[in-house]
């Protein structure tokens, strides 16, 4: 195959492969270009012109091809697409020579690197239309490698010959050697030559210097951290997978999705589809260029219509993306920081200003109430001096509490505030004049020290205050009770009453008289009392002395005149006592011996009608026995009664002979001679009637003993008859005589004769029913209560039922687990051995003592003690603390022979089902019997299975729920 060589070139040009090697210093690592200088003719080669290179040999370790690929066959296509990503992955060397002919990919690398130069160049003013023409005399390659550099070449020539044109382009290549790139078969010739290769390699060449070689992600090569980058900004997307810079970007989602990842509001990614590349590249192209000033640098239908497009023109074109992203992610970290500074500063103004407000605040309250605390003016109530004491206590309760927080706060806030500006560099803060801290902790303590002060103060006060309060409220206490005492006294003293009194009434007016003198006397030092009080209060300057000083006065001047009125009715009372002396000691004996008369008769009357509540013959003897002694003792007081009106009557004698005023009756007792003999009559009238009731109670007391007596001897024959069937039906539960069988029958018997005895229960119900009616609460003839009958016999049934079921129980045990009698006398007798009280249980203790004697390995070891743990959660579920026979049996029977278990029943099931996962109604109602057949009817599910048929029923659940596996 032969390529014509374009105008200008020197004929007879063989294939030449130029190496171009970018040295990055930093990571020791090398890009190459291979770029293919066509210059094919006819015939064997020539020597080349000045400015063309022999050919070079291949690397080392590569084999030289016999002829260039055709990469546009449909094989090599079909071949390429299928391996993707592991043909990017082999050597450069392999495939650079062989699509470096490709015109289409020469064509992609024209128009990329063409926009990619343009988008520097105009920046300066400038742009180039053709790349090998616009570059040959050098002008603006110095021009762009200015502009991308930031620096200043060697002034370059402005001549139109060949020698300056070669001289402007040595110094483009030298100042890019200079930047520690080796050019390897690059010369100056072959760019004034307008060589199109040549000038693509060394555009791709400064690419890599500055647009490609400072990328790094993770210490990775230029090319690596390129796709690293374009790897974790796509990995989002599952529908985009960047492997290689060729092939992986054909379909456009690639760009697109790095376009979406950075400004979502360009790309409506979700209406993107991987069948349609051409608009996926136009559209990341023209938001590219129209928004993030990317030039558009490739062609969509360039893109897809090459098998792989070209790596080059890819990577140039996504350095731009990345430069153009990295800026606006430095711009929003530089942005960041200068927020994150302004709101540390901020934060520490808005710090500032609230220490100086909660300085203000905290100041000026100091302020307002250090004069408030040291105001000392007393008030004249004890109600003020209080209602300042409350307002101090709600100072401290409310008021300072919250200011002491804000005080803590202050320091807290000022102390924060100092270590935020010391992190943030920032110069220390100092406060307003008078804020500091210590300007606070100043004013505070002068707070405290008026706060102490006043507290002291008014509690001086109020103790002042309280001990005047105490003196006036004493003083006017004792003068209220003073007061009240004298009202009506004088008018009390100066009655005449005296002058129509008997001799009684005298005595009694001068006995009142002499404790109206007692009386007197005890209120002088009352009266003594209320003037020192009111001498005290004057000399503590009692702001109400002088109503005190007024009542104190009226209160002396009317004690003295007390005191000479109580004399004088004295005098008056003792003249008239001597007259009426003898009629007084008359009636003085009267009232001394008709009061325990009276009182005696009023006992009797009492007693008599006292109704009395009796339960035993016994006391009721006692009561007829008292009864007859009172009787005997009524002829005496009938003589003492006849001697107090004898009394009464020669005080009457008296009167009439000396013909003495008696004004009133007797003042010694209100018990006339009329009362007495009207008692009298009473008590002779109430003794019969006593004893007719007395002999009614003696009557019904016999009837209760003789009930007490019956119910006694019947209960002292059934008590004792129930305790011993009672101890019958336990020796025949725990004895192994015969058969389970025998002793079945035996306790039927049994119970049969148990039950004929109950006629006897009745009659002593019956008797007992009287016992009751009759309110009969004791009976010394028995220990035997009904309750008690009741209970026992109860137990008694109980017991019967219980061990005939006990005994059922074991022989169906025996029955369904196949023990011989000879196992069932042998289980009795190993229980029963141990069974040391006869209760018919074993406590846990006695039951491992069994087992062991029946062989179980049971040791004192953790494990022994876990399995001994086990077997009683079995015989004892419940946690009673003993084990009955029958768990002792079922334990034993399940040790010992095989049981049924859910298994076995779910296959005997299934037999009957035909080997069926379910079973239908009429299945059971043709292999059970009727009543087990409706039994499993009603309790199993349907079966919900996917070969369920109408009416299917689920087995399986049944049986599991039958042996306690799952609910039924």
């Amino acid at each position: 195959m032969r390529f014509a060589g374009r105008p200008g070139s020197s004929p007879h040009r063989p294939l030449e492969c130029v190496r171009v090697y970018v040295q990055d210093a930093a990571a020791s690592s090398s890009l190459c270009f291979c770029s293919a200088v066509a210059g094919l003719q006819q015939g064997p080669p020539e020597t080349a012109s000045r400015g063309s290179r022999a050919e070079q040999p291949p690397p080392p370790g590569r084999k030289r091809r016999s002829g260039p690929k055709d990469t546009h066959s449909p094989s090599a296509m079909d071949h390429y697409d299928s391996q993707q990503s592991n043909d990017y992955m082999q050597p450069e060397e392999d495939w650079d020579r062989d699509m470096l002919l490709d015109p289409a990919w020469e064509k992609q690398q024209r128009k990329t690197f063409t926009a990619w130069c343009n988008s520097h160049l105009r920046k300066a003013g400038t742009q180039i239309e053709n790349i090998e023409e616009d570059f040959r005399d050098g002008l603006k390659l110095m021009l762009l490698l200015e502009v991308i550099s930031g620096e200043r070449l060697a002034k370059p020539e402005r001549g139109k010959m060949r020698v300056h044109k070669i001289s402007n382009v040595n110094k483009a290549l030298d100042f890019i050697a200079s930047k520690g790139v080796k050019l390897v078969s690059i010369g100056a010739e072959e760019i004034v030559d307008g060589n199109v290769k040549m000038t693509l390699g060394m555009i791709w060449t400064i690419i890599l210097r500055f647009a490609i070689q400072d990328i790094s992600v993770e210490e990775t090569s230029a090319k690596e951290g390129l796709l690293l980058w374009c790897q974790r900004k796509t990995a989002p997307y599952k529908n985009v997978n960047i492997q290689n810079f060729h092939i992986s970007w054909k379909d456009g989602l690639g760009f697109c999705a790095l376009i979406h990842r950075h400004r979502p509001e360009l790309i409506d990614y979700g209406k993107l589809r991987k069948d349609d590349p051409l608009t996926n590249l136009n559209t990341a192209f023209d938001v590219a260029e129209k928004y993030l000033d990317i030039p558009k640098m490739l062609d969509a239908e360039d893109i897809v219509g090459t098998a792989r497009p070209d790596e080059k023109a890819i990577m140039t074109y996504v350095s731009s993306f990345y430069h153009a992203f990295s800026g606006a992610q430095k711009a929003e970290t530089a942005a960041n920081r200068i927020c994150k500074v302004l709101a540390v500063n901020q934060e520490n103004e808005q710090l500032m200003e609230e220490y100086e407000k909660l300085a203000s605040d905290l100041l000026e309250w100091i302020r307002r109430t250090i004069p408030w605390l040291e105001n000392r003016a007393p008030e004249n109530t004890m109600q003020a001096m209080q209602q300042k004491l409350e307002d101090f206590r709600d100072y401290r309760r409310l008021h300072k509490p919250p200011k002491v927080q804000e005080k803590c706060q202050l320091e807290i806030n000022f102390n924060t505030l100092q270590t935020k500006l010391r992190l943030s560099n920032r110069p220390a803060f100092m406060p307003s004049e008078g804020k500091m801290v210590s300007d606070i902790n100043n004013a505070w303590g002068g707070l405290e020290q008026a706060e102490k002060g006043y507290e002291e103060w008014l509690l001086n006060e109020i103790r002042r205050l309280e001990r005047l309060d105490h003196l006036a409220e004493k003083f006017r206490q004792k003068a209220s009770i003073h007061e009240s005492w004298t009202d009506g006294k004088e008018a009390m003293l100066q009655q005449k009453d005296y002058e129509t009194a008997t001799l009684s009434e005298i005595k009694a007016l001068l006995k009142k008289h002499e404790a109206f003198e007692s009386d007197l006397a005890a209120h002088q030092d009352r009266v003594e009392q209320i003037a020192a009080i009111a001498q005290e209060l004057n000399e503590l300057d009692y702001y109400d002395s002088p109503s005190v000083n007024a009542r104190c006065q009226k209160i002396c001047d009317q004690w003295d005149n007390l005191g000479a009125l109580t004399q004088k009715r004295r005098e008056a009372l003792e003249r008239t006592e001597k007259l009426l002396e003898t009629i007084d000691q008359l009636y003085l004996e009267y009232a001394k011996r008709a009061a325990p008369f009276n009182n005696w008769m009023e006992g009797a009357m009492e007693d008599l009608q006292d109704t009395f509540i009796v339960h035993t013959i016994e006391e009721i003897q006692g009561l007829t026995t008292a009864h007859e002694q009172f009787k005997a003792t009524l002829p005496d007081a009938d003589k003492e009664r006849q001697a107090i009106l004898g009394i009464h009557n020669e005080v009457s004698k008296i009167v009439q002979t000396y013909h003495v005023n008696m004004a009133g009756t007797n003042p010694y007792t209100t018990i006339t001679p009329q009362e007495i003999n009207g008692k009298w009559d009473h008590v002779r009238q109430l003794v019969p009637r006593r004893d007719q009731a007395l002999m009614e109670e003696h009557a019904r007391q016999q009837q209760n003993e003789r009930l007490r007596k019956q119910f006694g001897a019947q209960a002292n024959v059934i008590g004792p008859w129930i305790q011993t069937k009672m101890e019958e039906i336990g020796r025949i539960s725990i004895e192994m005589h015969g058969t389970l069988e025998d002793q079945l029958n035996h306790l039927r018997q049994y119970e049969k004769s148990i039950v004929n005895y109950k006629p006897k229960i009745d009659q002593l119900e019956g008797d007992h029913q009287q016992i009751q009616e009759a309110l009969i609460f004791d009976n010394k003839h028995t220990n035997y209560t009904m309750e008690h009958i009741r209970v026992g016999w109860e137990q008694l049934l109980t017991t019967i039922a219980r061990t005939i079921n006990e005994v059922e129980n074991q022989i169906l045990t025996r029955d369904a687990k196949g023990i011989s009698q000879e196992q069932m006398n042998e289980f009795r007798a190993s229980f029963n051995h141990f069974d040391r009280d006869h209760s018919g249980t074993l406590g846990p203790e006695e039951f491992k003592a069994c087992l062991i004697s029946l062989g179980y390995d049971i040791g004192n070891d953790a494990q022994g003690e876990a399995e001994f743990a086990r077997i009683m959660s079995i015989v004892d579920p419940n946690r009673l603390g003993v084990v009955t026979f029958q768990a002792f049996i079922d334990f034993m029977s399940r040790e010992t022979a095989d049981t049924d278990t859910a298994d076995q029943v779910m296959a005997s099931f299934k037999i009957l089902a035909g080997d069926k996962n379910y079973i239908t109604v009429d299945e059971l109602r043709r292999e059970l019997p009727p009543d087990q057949a409706e039994y499993c009817i009603a309790r199993m599910a349907p079966y919900s299975g996917p070969d369920a048929v109408p009416g299917a029923l689920d087995y399986m659940s049944f049986s599991t729920a039958l042996y306690g596996e799952s609910d039924l």
